[in-house]
């Protein structure tokens, strides 16, 4: 039986303590591969806390991937291959340092947190009434009265600092509320000097390809947003498309890729909504520290697990130095809304001085400020919090209306936990564009995660990525009416 002293009177709650201790025994082989944990009630039962407390440890642990379930059998420790930092104790990605990040010395598919992240729409495609592609933030829950007080009080204040030079990386008061952000909600210990601010995240993979140099080959995800690869080619350099299940399969296969830089969305993948499994992430820096390669961890919205604690970042937990940390405000605040920065490891924040230092900021002043005082006054949590249970209930509602729809008996939903999508996996026998095609010929605009394949004849068929947050409820019903006719309809042909 597992035993832990936890401390009920702290601030930090009793389940990220029990995570936290049994990540350590795992981490540490106190507790083996395969080793059965002891059940949701009998662990409450001898620590003296409820199974609520224990079903939510245990489900976060699935989901990073350091224990797996089995129906009707129990709960049980995953293989995860440890790694083990340069002073060769036992790495459980909890890293050491001072409490506070500051005071340190250091159109076409929209790529991750982009304005249209996976909408795929374009200028020669029909209009449509109903688009369940199109992936935009909705204007009316923008925060305009706090943002117009905030905006006023940056151009009342002090006009000679918005038309002073803003440094290239971003003005300091910015950076220093991103890092203090970034500590309080992904655990990411950084200082404001490492942060690079940027007009979208399209510029800054510009920036790190000139700072990572030209010579270099960069792997994407293979299903993945097609944009990225197209901003590397753009840029004349080698890239290389990388089917996710490669990265289960070990360090060894990604060095035969020969990629020098590997691009990923471990914690929330797009299309997939995969989460990368704490094993693989391991092999990931481990592949990483052993060639001097580098990891681009596209964190676009991590702001929207929708169950359990937001999922460690590599950034975090990688103690070799060899993560680029990469996210946004488009998916947060609003699409038009084009702030996007980066975390630099250490080691390359004199490479960008010596290289990239000549460069001018592309955030205007004034948007800088007013992003710096939203976060500092606490307006981002709470607008966070806000949106966050806005997009739970309104992904609820819907979920809701598929299982009462007539889509039921011939759907599966999956990966409705995280993001601001889902999937949708239908039963049927007519191919993805034949489905697609009489979708538009209804003026439904649905998208197969084919699309995403470099090879899209590699891809399973009848899945379609579902994008929620812009998605208009109250013409849902008669979409999906129309679909399950179209797959009605099928079966009546079949006969025929």
């Amino acid at each position: 039986m597992l035993t832990y002293t936890l401390e009920p009177h702290t601030s930090v709650p009793l389940y990220e303590q029990l995570i936290r201790r049994i990540k350590e025994d795992i981490s540490s082989g106190i507790l083996s591969p395969g080793e059965k944990l002891p059940s949701k009630r009998s662990l409450a039962g001898n620590l003296g806390i409820s199974t609520v407390t224990v079903e939510t440890t245990y489900q976060q642990l699935i989901a990073e991937g350091y224990i797996t379930s089995a129906p009707r059998r129990g709960y049980f420790v995953s293989d995860i291959s440890s790694i083990l930092p340069k002073d060769g104790t036992p790495y459980t990605g909890e890293q050491s340092g001072e409490d506070s990040p500051q005071g340190q010395t250091a159109g076409e598919d929209a790529a991750p947190g982009a304005a249209d992240a996976g909408d795929i729409r374009s200028p020669g495609l029909p209009p449509c009434s109903f688009d369940f592609s199109a992936s935009s933030t909705s204007g009316e829950n923008f925060p305009f009265t706090i943002w117009a007080r905030l905006s006023r009080e940056v151009l009342s204040g002090e006009p000679s600092r918005l038309l002073a030079p803003s440094p290239g990386t971003g003005i300091h008061a910015l950076r220093a509320a991103i890092a203090r952000h970034l500590y309080s909600f992904r655990g990411i210990k950084c200082s404001p000097e490492q942060i690079v601010v940027g007009a979208g995240t399209e510029y800054l993979y510009g920036l790190v390809i000139q700072l990572l140099g030209f010579d270099k080959t960069y792997g994407v995800e293979d299903p993945g947003y097609r944009k990225i690869s197209r901003v590397y080619q753009s840029y004349g350099v080698a890239c290389r498309y990388l089917p996710l299940s490669d990265f289960s399969k070990g360090a060894g296969l990604l060095q035969q890729t020969g990629v020098d830089v590997l691009h990923i969305s471990p914690s929330h993948h797009f299309p997939t909504g995969r989460v990368m499994p704490i094993r693989e992430r391991n092999q990931l820096l481990q592949w990483a520290a052993e060639g001097d390669r580098t990891i681009i961890e596209d964190d676009y919205d991590s702001e929207f697990r929708m169950v359990g604690q937001p999922i460690p970042s590599l950034f975090e937990t990688d103690p070799y130095g060899h993560v680029i940390y990469m996210n946004t405000f488009t998916k947060t605040l609003a699409s038009t809304v084009r702030i996007s920065y980066m975390v630099l490891p250490e080691k390359l924040l004199q490479r960008f001085r010596d290289q990239l230092s000549f460069y001018s900021c592309t955030v205007s002043n004034v948007e800088q400020y007013t992003l710096s005082l939203f976060l500092t006054d606490g307006c981002f949590e709470r607008h966070l919090n806000r949106m966050r249970n806005y997009y739970r209930a309104k992904r609820n509602r819907i979920l809701k209306l598929l299982a009462d729809s007539p889509l039921a008996a011939r759907m599966k939903i999956r990966e409705e936990d995280a993001g601001l999508h889902f999937l949708l996996e239908l039963e049927m026998e007519m191919t993805d564009s034949c489905f697609t095609e009489r979708c538009a010929a209804e003026h439904i605009r649905i998208t197969p995660i084919s699309v995403y394949y470099h090879v899209p004849e590699t891809a399973p068929q009848h899945i379609y990525v579902i994008n929620y947050s812009s998605l208009e409820e109250e013409l849902l019903p008669d979409a999906v009416e129309k679909i399950a006719e179209i797959l009605k309809n099928e079966r009546k042909l079949k006969k025929v």
